[in-house]
């Protein structure tokens, strides 16, 4: 079911300009779509600064592991 919005037609005619999109209904979409990813990624920049890293884990040494050794 297609809800009925009320857009402003100049807003719509410049996001459907813009997107390349070749209907209404597609811009819709696709400006949806890029909102919610923009939100999400803010979020994971807020986060940003506070997980507790472990200063003496050396990155390199875990890819020079020929075997995979169990984790404890």
């Amino acid at each position: 079911m297609a809800p009925d919005l009320d857009i402003e037609p100049e807003l719509l005619d410049r996001a459907l300009a813009l997107s390349g999109a070749r209907t209404r209904e597609e811009a819709v979409t696709l400006a949806l779509r890029e909102f919610i990813g923009r939100r999400r990624r803010a979020r994971i920049v807020e986060s940003f600064g506070t997980l507790a890293w472990d200063d003496a884990y050396d990155h390199k040494a875990d890819r020079r592991r020929d075997v995979l050794e169990p984790l404890e």
